[in-house]
C-alpha cells in the first residue's frame, strides 16, 4: 500500500500532517492496547515503517520520485520483465526495454555480466557462462530475509538516565526486556536481529527508535542534567543542607553559606552515561525564593542598609 495511503493523509502532506496522522494512528493501534487482535499489531507495524520513511525528507523526496519503493529499497532501473514482462520500475518501455527482468532484484543484477552476453562478449577467454546463456545472468539469486519490522519506544527521562532496562511488545505478541545503550539520544535506534518477519533466507531483523520523554524538572545538556532548585532566604544566607533529587533518587546537597541566585552546584555522576560508559553531572542551579507578604522580612530590609551595589559591574 502507498505510504501516505497507510496514514490516511495526501500526497503533498506537510510534516505536521503527517506526525499527528501517525501519533493518531499509533495510538490506536499499539500492541500494549489491542493484545487480542494481531491484525492492529500488524497495521501499527505498517503505518510505523511509513512514518519511518516519510519523516526522513531525503527519503521521502526519494520515494515521492519513485526511486524507492515502500520498504525503502532501490527500485530496478529497468522496469520488471525482459521481454514481454508488465514494467514495474521507474524506467520502462521508452528506454527501449518493453519489459523488465522476471523474477530479479536490484540489488542482485550483475548488470556488468548481461551486457557481455549481448554485445559479443560470451564464449571467448574470460567470460563467465551461467545457466541462462547470458554470461552469468541466468545464477540464481540467494533466498531473501524477511522484511525488518519498525517500532517506535518512548522512554522515561530518568530510566534514560540509569539505563533502566524498558519492556516493550512485538509484533509477534512477546513481550522483551530490551537494554538501553550508553550514549542513547533521542532517535537512537536499536537492531534485534531475527525478530522481523520470516522470509525464505531467514527472518528480518526488529528495529527499534528511542524517543526520550521531556522531565518537568530536568533538562538534558549533553551528559548533563539541569534542575532549578528553589531555596530559601535562611538557607541562602546561612548556608544549609537540603534534599535534592536526581534520576536516582533524592540526595542531600550542601548550600554554601551567602549563596545567590544563579549560583551553580555539582552533584557528580547523576547525569547520562556517556558512550565510553562514564555518567556526567547534575548540575544544580540555586533560585532564592522570596515569600510576599512577610511582615517581620519587610521590617528587617526596610532597616536594613547593608548589601552595597549589586550592579556596579554593569556601570550603574
Amino acid at each position: 500500500m502507498d505510504l501516505y495511503a497507510r496514514l490516511g493523509v495526501k500526497r503533498g502532506a506537510s510534516e505536521a500532517e503527517i506526525k499527528k496522522a501517525y501519533r493518531s494512528l499509533a495510538k490506536q493501534l499499539h500492541p500494549d492496547a489491542n493484545k487480542d487482535n494481531p491484525k492492529a499489531a500488524e497495521r501499527f507495524s505498517q503505518v510505523t515503517a511509513a512514518y519511518d520513511l516519510l519523516s526522513d525528507k531525503d527519503k521521502r523526496a526519494r520515494y515521492d520520485r519513485g526511486e524507492i519503493d515502500e520498504e525503502g529499497n532501490p527500485k530496478m532501473p529497468f522496469g520488471g520483465g525482459f521481454g514481454g514482462g508488465r514494467a514495474t520500475g521507474g524506467r520502462g518501455a521508452a528506454d527501449g526495454f518493453p519489459g523488465g527482468f522476471p523474477g530479479a532484484e536490484a540489488e542482485n543484477v550483475d548488470l556488468s555480466d548481461l551486457f557481455e552476453g549481448i554485445f559479443g562478449r560470451s564464449g571467448g577467454p574470460g567470460t563467465r557462462q551461467g545457466n541462462g546463456g547470458f554470461g552469468g545472468f541466468g545464477r540464481r539469486a540467494p533466498p531473501q530475509k524477511g522484511a525488518d519490522v519498525a517500532y517506535r519506544l518512548t522512554v522515561p527521562f530518568t530510566d534514560a538516565a540509569t539505563l533502566t532496562p524498558q519492556r516493550i511488545t512485538l509484533r509477534d505478541g512477546k513481550a522483551i526486556d530490551l537494554k538501553l545503550p550508553a550514549g542513547l539520544e533521542d532517535g537512537t535506534k536499536i537492531r534485534l536481529a531475527g525478530r522481523g518477519e520470516e522470509g525464505p533466507g531467514g527472518r528480518g531483523d526488529a528495529i527499534i527508535t528511542l524517543t526520550l520523554e521531556p522531565h518537568r524538572s530536568f533538562t538534558r545538556d549533553g551528559d548533563a542534567i539541569r534542575l532549578t532548585l528553589p531555596v530559601t532566604l535562611k538557607e541562602a544566607v546561612l548556608g544549609a543542607k537540603v534534599k535534592v533529587p536526581t534520576p536516582d533518587g533524592p540526595v542531600m546537597l550542601t548550600v554554601p553559606k551567602g549563596s545567590t541566585s544563579g549560583k551553580v552546584l555539582r552533584i557528580k555522576g547523576r547525569g547520562f552515561p556517556g558512550k565510553k560508559g562514564e555518567r556526567g553531572d547534575q548540575l544544580v542551579t540555586l533560585s532564592v525564593d522570596l515569600p510576599s507578604g512577610d511582615a517581620a522580612l519587610e521590617r528587617f530590609v526596610a532597616d536594613w542598609t547593608g548589601g552595597g551595589n549589586p550592579r556596579a559591574h554593569l556601570g550603574v
